[in-house]
């Protein structure tokens, strides 16, 4: 697919992932809306056609690995699978259900799932371990890791950050989901992350800062890696927390509260082009 394929086909999908999220959340009465709205269009962007995955094979050993680290917002990367075919659509109505594999938080039993995730802070070395696997045993595929910001206070992280730079992991893609907001404030009142393209810098990575809800620069970056050989990559992904429904965005409150009744009905309104 040629990037403006990729970025026409990402735009719809991400619509449909918020639409599903919405219901999905609603109905099972789980959370963490906002940050399913904030990383949407990261996630249509990599399943429309950056990622080397097959749905029909999704074990396939030279696939490109995805690990969503804020398994918080679980509920948008099934909306992905689905819509990209890994499974049926109509099994993310079982979204937070008594005995359903489609947990609040991203369970491995999944198609398409590399890493259960939930606690903050593990993924990216998980990631930085499988790529480092691949380069020990001469592997081509890459592996891509979506980072909330504020799993960013986490030691853990910063110690993986070390360690993809000193091994040189160019096969390795850390995605920063930059909404400025965690769990119950902003990061500015919790952890200051300033100067965050900096700190990236210095511990060995090279850096893009992008539109996160754009497809096309995302697009753009995502072709673009590795972005120096010999060094891991980058992309913060300037976004806002809700993003697409506008009672919605920039709130700490849509981090944990659940979409129902009006709200439901209003968000889903405007997602649809309603209002």
């Amino acid at each position: 697919m040629t990037p403006r394929d990729i970025s026409n086909d990402a735009r719809q999908l991400a619509q449909r992932i918020r639409i599903h999220a919405l219901r999905m959340t609603s109905s099972g009465g789980g959370s963490h809306i906002g940050a399913i709205f904030s990383s949407a269009d990261i996630l249509a962007v990599l399943y429309a056609g950056v990622l080397d995955v097959d749905p029909k094979d999704p074990r396939l050993p030279s696939r490109d690995r995805f690990i969503l680290s804020k398994g918080h917002a679980g509920a948008g990367l099934y909306a992905a699978l689905a819509e990209r075919g890994f499974f049926p659509v109509d099994r993310l109505q079982s979204h937070y259900q008594n005995d359903s594999e489609l947990c609040g938080h991203v369970s491995h039993k999944l198609p398409g799932v590399d890493l259960s995730t939930g606690s903050l802070g593990h993924g990216l070395s998980v990631a930085a371990g499988m790529a480092y696997g691949a380069k020990l045993d001469g592997k081509s595929h890459r592996v891509f890791c979506l980072l909330s910001d504020g799993e960013c206070d986490e030691g853990s992280t910063w110690e993986a950050i070390l360690f993809a730079a000193h091994h040189g992991l160019d096969n390795l893609v850390a995605i920063v989901d930059f909404n400025r907001i965690q769990g119950l404030a902003p990061i500015s009142d919790v952890i200051g992350l300033s100067p965050f393209a900096d700190k990236w810098t210095a511990f060995g990575w090279n850096v893009r800062e992008v539109d996160g809800h754009s497809p096309e620069t995302l697009t753009e970056a995502f072709a673009a890696i590795p972005f120096l050989p010999g060094q891991p990559s980058c992309v913060l992904a300037h976004t806002i927390k809700g993003k697409g429904v506008s009672f919605m965005e920039n709130t700490v409150l849509w981090h944990y509260r659940v979409p129902q009744g009006a709200e439901f009905a209003d968000a889903l309104a405007e997602l649809e082009g309603h209002k």
